[in-house]
């Protein structure tokens, strides 16, 4: 049987925020087992980078995509103007989301401007492009539960296909009730991969793609695997783990119902 077809590309910078988990550098020595980990509620940092205008309008998902973009960008140096980016998530702005059917539910259904622009799917990546400058494509994903493995897979296509460097943020927030009973996210959680055509003096690790009909790859540690399985965007925990400890890895990722995402991780340090 030949070998599957894959696809390629240099892991150059990282972003994490998480329950317990507040940033990169913090999050990969929990994750090697140097600092114990332990959940608390996600913090979110206030975003500078936005005119005050912006800033008051955006909600916890925009917060939350951006720091990670920025973080990873910072980690390997790289301009965001000139960076074509994807951002996924399985369901957007859920806190936004339920205040529009409140208000449309109630007897006075004016509906803010505000909260119709911060409903669409790409509201993390207009919001991006005003905080950075950034011009270059970017894409907007969904693909519930598998959406940080759809986002992968359409990031690393297109670092081969137009070779070259392509921000990959992954986010999810907590749903309010009524919205929450049926799809129970405790909390925010996201990630940012900063993927490259070529390795460079940066490069952490070199990712290699392709589908599989293997089980998903799950964690020992009890506590993140429980976290992997209630976040969409916490099914990256096997990957940031590999990346944190940087061994070579043959894992898989949650995809499709009947294929997985394997990822063959080698270390570039």
């Amino acid at each position: 049987m030949s070998a599957p077809h894959t696809l390629g590309a240099f892991v150059e910078g990282i972003g994490l925020r998480g329950p317990g988990l507040p940033d990169w550098p913090a999050g990969a020595r929990m994750l090697r087992g140097m600092d114990p980990w332990t959940v608390a509620p996600t913090v979110i940092p206030a975003l500078q980078c936005l005119p005050s205008a912006e800033r008051r309008r955006t909600g916890i998902t925009v917060r939350l995509a951006l720091s990670v973009g920025l973080e990873a960008l910072a980690q390997a140096g790289a301009d965001a103007a000139t960076l074509p980016a994807v951002f996924t998530s399985s369901g957007g702005d859920g806190q936004n989301c339920h205040e529009i059917c409140e208000v449309l539910t109630s007897v006075d259904r004016q509906l803010s401007p505000t909260r119709f622009h911060n409903s669409v799917h790409n509201a993390a990546s207009g919001y991006w492009g005003i905080a950075t400058g950034a011009t270059r494509a970017s894409n907007a994903l969904c693909a519930h539960d598998a959406s940080f493995a759809a986002g992968l897979l359409e990031a690393v296509t297109q670092v081969v296909v137009d070779n070259t460097p392509v921000l990959l943020v992954a986010y999810d927030a907590a749903y309010p009730e009524p919205m929450r009973t049926v799809r129970p996210i405790p909390d925010a959680f996201a990630v940012a991969l900063l993927l490259a055509p070529e390795v460079t003096a940066r490069s952490l690790a070199r990712l290699a793609l392709c589908l599989s009909e293997e089980p998903a790859t799950v964690l020992g540690d009890a506590g993140l695997e429980q976290l992997r399985g209630a976040i969409p965007a916490a099914r990256s925990l096997p990957l940031l783990l590999q990346l944190a400890s940087l061994t070579a890895a043959h894992l898989r990722l949650d995809y499709l119902a009947q294929r997985r995402l394997a990822v063959e991780v080698s270390p570039c340090r």
